[in-house]
């Protein structure tokens, strides 16, 4: 069997904190009005510079990303159930992890802090810094292919919002959809395979994904 790798999403994929972001944005949006339907459902999966460029007026940009640190220091992130275990699995069976998210490395840094032995399950962990395009542009995933040394098109992507799904099926991977942010209706045809979560997932049931 050729070598495979798997690529993780974070926010509502390993850690449980998509509902905390959505009212933080709530929050941000009644201090500085965007005026935009639907804006914190939006901007699921962007990294927070494509945010402030596309909604936001240049002079407070640094305001909102001052609030965005102060309430990532004070935020506790939840593992979903069921991680840690397929994490564990994955390492066993020496299949290269990595992480592509639209979090910046303070996000990152406070998020290991909480969990000190978490970051050593990646082979590599691309964030919202290392891309100069947001998802859905498949630069993330790639690069993180790339880090692994894993062929994208080998590459198993996990994926819980629209933007990254995109992502994921762009960069030629196969495509895990996680109903964590969207129900099955909405993102049915944007994956290879739709899961709730990691509980009772296997290694097996993944490799046996049809694209």
């Amino acid at each position: 069997m050729e070598k495979v790798g798997v690529l993780f999403d974070l926010d509502g994929v390993l850690i449980d904190s998509e509902g905390l972001y959505t009212e933080f944005w709530r929050d941000v949006e009644k201090v500085y009005p965007t005026h935009v339907e639907d804006f914190v459902y939006k901007i699921k999966g962007n990294a927070l510079f494509k945010i402030l460029d596309t909604y936001f007026e240049k002079n407070v940009h640094q305001n909102i990303v001052e609030m965005v640190h102060e309430f990532e220091r004070n935020i506790k992130y939840p593992i979903y159930d069921g991680v840690i275990s397929f994490l564990a699995e994955l390492k066993q069976r020496g299949i290269p992890a990595a992480i592509v998210t639209s979090s910046d490395d303070v996000k990152m840094e406070n998020l290991y802090k909480q969990y000190p032995d978490f970051r050593g399950n990646f082979a590599a962990v691309i964030t919202g810094s290392d891309v100069a395009q947001s998802k859905p542009h498949p630069e993330g995933y790639l690069l993180a292919a790339k880090a692994i040394g894993v062929a994208p098109e080998n590459c198993y992507v996990f994926e819980d919002s629209l933007q990254g799904l995109d992502a994921g099926i762009a960069s030629g991977a196969t495509v895990v959809g996680l109903t964590t942010s969207n129900p099955v209706e909405v993102i049915k045809n944007k994956a290879h395979e739709i899961i709730d979560d990691f509980v009772g997932y296997s290694v097996d049931k993944m490799l046996l994904i049809k694209r």
